[in-house]
């Protein structure tokens, strides 16, 4: 063989890998979602896929960053352990990696302490000015609060907020003795926006109710709105005295005649135009990030490492939501001290899931900003320790002199220390989530 044959083989072979591996990957993931979606756990496909996009886009917030700086990134990466594919562009390899629990992005030189190659010094992370390392080191957590401010303009502007003045039917209640309800008869369905009653225009539930209890036995016209169309039914409510839901009346015998349709009503949902939704999504990340940080301000507390640590040596199960991740609202003195672990955010994001699109964004929304702020702590290996010592070097250098280098050996006790905190916590709060999970706050 030639040796131009020889580097044409040696050419083809990692090209042929890499289209394996490739293939191997598609059918890995294929796989796994088959499996999702034969076992009815569409929801936690749904959660999982958002948390890796949610790992993805931080990443891609360094990366683009430092390739915008002109720093030397040589792996793009999501997941960890063992490769499942790679492929190398330019100086750069992009890959997945088995285990999905994160990611990283590999910049040349990020420490005083990482040995490079001499000719990589010019392009180190390190050799930079102050400026661009801490607009690379916070772009993770910048993509955070990005993600979350997207979401609520998404939700806003699509899917919209609840809506107290638009009524809608959100199933039929089961009354005892009576097979079909007045609603049934009349052919109103779960969905149905109620838009007058009589005529008059409903605003509120209780406006409609208002109507509806004065009329049992009266036909009463009503006009609903279905999937994108008007119609007007006919209606007669039945007296509530006469009509039982578990053995109990619905309207006291004593009094008065009431009527009822035998309908449970809910509030539906207003869109807001761009500019409306762009101010409003700014609040709602603004209140998210406030609710965020006195939970975590609450848990790094005395008091509230303590109520931790008396959880994990007598756990109970607590009675309502927890802080952090989670909801920044629906939350007690007592629970702020009790973080979810990966585990449990999956769990709470699932059961968010099932209780509506709306529900899953606010929660998503939620681990955004907590992970956003988390990761920014003055304290190595997080990003806000890459911040906080490139803000230090920036103070001890002097005009006209050398950069200034911080010795990172002598804070490696204080990280060591840290990260096996960080390790405790996250065993502890996954111990309690397997064990004593946190109640389903949407029930």
């Amino acid at each position: 063989m030639t040796d131009t044959a020889v580097a044409e083989a040696s050419a083809e072979t990692p090209s042929m890998s890499t289209t394996a591996a490739f293939v191997r990957l598609i059918v890995i993931v294929v796989s796994i979602a088959g499996g999702f979606i034969l076992l009815g756990m569409i929801n936690l496909l749904v959660v999982i896929l958002a948390l890796i996009v949610m790992i993805l886009l931080h990443e891609l917030g360094h990366f683009a960053t430092a390739k915008w700086s002109g720093m030397k990134v040589t792996e793009f990466f999501v997941g960890f352990g063992p490769r499942l594919w790679s492929v190398k562009r330019g100086e750069t390899e992009y890959g997945v990696k088995a285990i999905p629990g994160g990611g990283y992005c590999r910049i040349v030189g990020m420490s005083s302490l990482e040995e490079i190659d001499p000719s990589d010094e010019p392009r180190a992370y390190r050799n930079q000015p102050f400026a661009k390392r801490i607009g690379v080191a916070s772009a993770g957590s910048a993509m955070h609060f990005l993600i979350a401010f997207v979401l609520a303009f998404g939700a806003l502007t699509l899917i919209g907020r609840p809506d107290p003045s638009i009524v809608v039917v959100q199933g039929y209640l089961n009354l005892d003795g009576v097979g079909v309800t007045p609603a049934q008869l009349a052919g109103l369905a779960a969905g149905d926006r109620i838009l007058s009653v009589n005529g008059t225009k409903v605003t509120s539930d209780a406006a409609l109710s208002k109507v509806v209890h004065k009329k049992a036995g009266q036909p009463v016209s009503l006009v609903v709105m279905r999937n994108g169309t008007s119609r007007s039914l006919t209606v007669t409510p039945l007296d509530g005295r006469d009509v039982k839901i578990g053995g109990a009346p619905l309207a006291a015998r004593s009094g008065p005649a009431t009527g009822y349709l035998g309908i449970s009503l809910g509030q539906g949902t207003s869109t807001m135009g761009p500019l409306a939704a762009a101010g409003h999504s700014a609040t709602i990340v603004r209140q998210a990030t406030t609710g965020a940080v006195a939970g975590i301000a609450h848990l790094f507390s005395p008091s509230g490492l303590q109520s931790y640590a008396t959880q994990v040596i007598n756990p109970a199960p607590p009675q309502s939501p927890v802080e952090a991740p989670g909801r920044s609202s629906k939350v007690t003195t007592q629970d702020q001290s009790r973080p979810e672990s990966i585990i449990g955010a999956v769990r709470t994001a699932s059961q968010a899931a099932q209780a509506g699109a709306l529900t899953l964004i606010e929660v998503l929304i939620s681990i955004n900003i907590f992970i956003g702020i988390i990761n920014m702590l003055p304290m190595l290996p997080l990003d806000g320790g890459h911040v906080a010592i490139a803000g230090y070097e920036w103070i001890r250098t002097r005009k006209g002199r050398p950069m200034y280098r911080a010795d990172v050996t002598k804070l490696m006790p204080i990280v060591y220390a840290f990260v096996a905190f960080l390790v405790l916590l996250v065993t502890t709060s996954a111990y309690l989530d397997l064990t004593h999970p946190v109640a389903n706050p949407f029930q």
